[in-house]
């Protein structure tokens, strides 16, 4: 009921706005002795074709996300547990796997279930989560549409596997008290375009399945220094994803947006000079000649946008009771998820937004927006939802990954992981159980 009357607020605050905002410029015209009659009359005149389009884009958005909000509702959400496998001797290859058979674009079959019933594309939430240490692995996902396909993959994928939900959510230890708490929220993303894949299991060679002995787990940075914050500490990293695809009038969006696959070529177009008009291609001495690191860089491009692909944000929480957070921690932390997966000259991950400011004395000297935003941040996390804070430049923005580079970065770690920290399951099991949920055989995604 809150987010009907949010919406209604929304929609006609607008119209108001405008209405004072033009009373003033009148006033201030008239103060002036400018005479506005000419105009005014032409505005009136035009009031049938001008109200009506500048309502609609005025209130269009704010149906669209009351419509959306209402669907989202209604599919549910779900937090899942995932316990280890005493033994996992695949690469993130099966991860991948898991990925795009649970990727689901939710797509409207017709205007109606646009906008009427707000039906779209949903989050998918991956997370990795440590409680003083002690780290575990989380999905939070749609009941609907994802929590059973997911399941059953994990199991098929992964046999031993430990999967479970969780009754409450670990985020409600953390509560929106700046009095209790202190924590800060980071945007963790791609710097440069997205058509450009950072560091994946393919650069370790996993995917060639090497022995245990010689695998380099490219979790293992990551989840080590988790495992060693202090007990008192909170780290909490969460990787939103929604299925990607193109926009359009019939997905509700107003403007149409290609696929990254048309990006993607428009780029590689771009790298082999084929744009160029001072070019002759028909002439193989005058084609331009591609460096090794050219063609490698165009042989990761085409790969990496081959595949099922997400619109992916980052974002972590660092959460310590007040007087107990460390700078320090936090810092090391996003140092290691920058220096693990950052390929020089292609793409590198990195720090694109954080509940604080590098000039505090001049952007926020009472410290009131820092708070607000921490506020805003924990409630988005725990409601694993997303809204860009960079709206001027578009710094944190979503980026496209794909399905290889999200496995890269969540995914079962193998016997290379022995960090204390990380929870396994007890005893080995083979079968998934038998009470799994298989859905409607006619819709795998039911």
């Amino acid at each position: 009921m809150g987010s009907f009357f949010r919406t209604i607020f929304l929609s006609f605050s607008g119209p108001v706005f405008l209405f004072i905002g033009l009373l003033v410029i009148f006033y201030t015209f008239q103060t002036v002795n400018v005479d506005l009659l000419p105009v005014l009359s032409l505005l009136l005149l035009f009031a049938p074709i001008w109200i009506p389009v500048s309502l609609f884009y005025i209130l269009f958005p704010r149906w669209m996300e009351s419509i959306q909000l209402k669907h989202q509702d209604k599919m549910g959400r779900v937090t899942l547990e995932i316990t280890l496998p005493q033994d996992v001797f695949k690469s993130p290859q099966a991860m991948e796997e898991v990925l795009s058979q649970t990727w689901n674009k939710n797509k409207p079959y017709n205007i109606f279930q646009t906008f009427w019933d707000g039906k779209h594309a949903l989050t998918y939430s991956f997370e990795i989560v440590s409680i003083g240490g002690n780290v575990k692995l989380f999905a939070n996902l749609p009941i609907k549409k994802a929590k059973d396909v997911f399941e059953a993959q994990m199991y098929a994928q992964y046999p031993g596997i430990e999967i479970k939900e969780v009754p409450v959510d670990y985020t409600a230890e953390i509560k929106n008290n700046q009095d209790e708490w202190q924590w800060m929220s980071f945007h963790f993303g791609k710097v440069e375009d997205d058509v450009f894949p950072i560091k994946t299991y393919i650069d370790w060679g996993l995917d060639k399945n090497p022995k245990e002995e010689e695998k380099i787990e490219p979790m293992a940075p990551v989840l080590e220094q988790m495992a060693n914050i202090r007990s008192h500490e909170r780290f909490w990293l969460q990787i939103l994803a929604v299925p990607h695809g193109k926009k359009d009038f019939s997905t509700g969006s107003l403007g149409k947006a290609p696929d990254w696959t048309s990006r993607a070529r428009a780029k590689i177009n771009e790298i082999m000079g084929r744009e160029s008009s001072k070019t002759d291609l028909g002439e193989p001495d005058a084609q331009p000649r591609l460096t090794m690191g050219e063609r490698d860089l165009v042989t990761h491009i085409e790969r990496n946008t081959s595949k099922i692909a997400y619109e992916t944000v980052i974002r972590m929480i660092y959460a310590a009771p007040k007087g107990k957070f460390r700078a320090e921690t936090m810092t090391s932390l996003l140092s290691t998820l920058k220096a693990t997966y950052t390929v020089v000259g292609r793409n590198d991950l990195a720090v694109r937004w954080r509940t604080d400011f590098d000039y505090n004395i001049f952007s926020d000297p009472s410290g009131k927006r820092a708070a607000k935003y921490k506020t805003k941040e924990l409630d988005f996390y725990k409601l694993r939802t997303y809204v860009p804070f960079d709206v001027r430049n578009g710094n944190d923005a979503p980026k496209v990954m794909s399905v290889e580079e999200i496995a890269t970065l969540w995914h079962i770690p193998g016997k290379a992981i022995v960090t204390p920290g990380v929870g396994r399951v007890e005893a080995l099991r083979r079968d998934a159980p038998a009470n799994l949920p298989v859905g409607d055989p006619n819709n795998p995604w039911t």
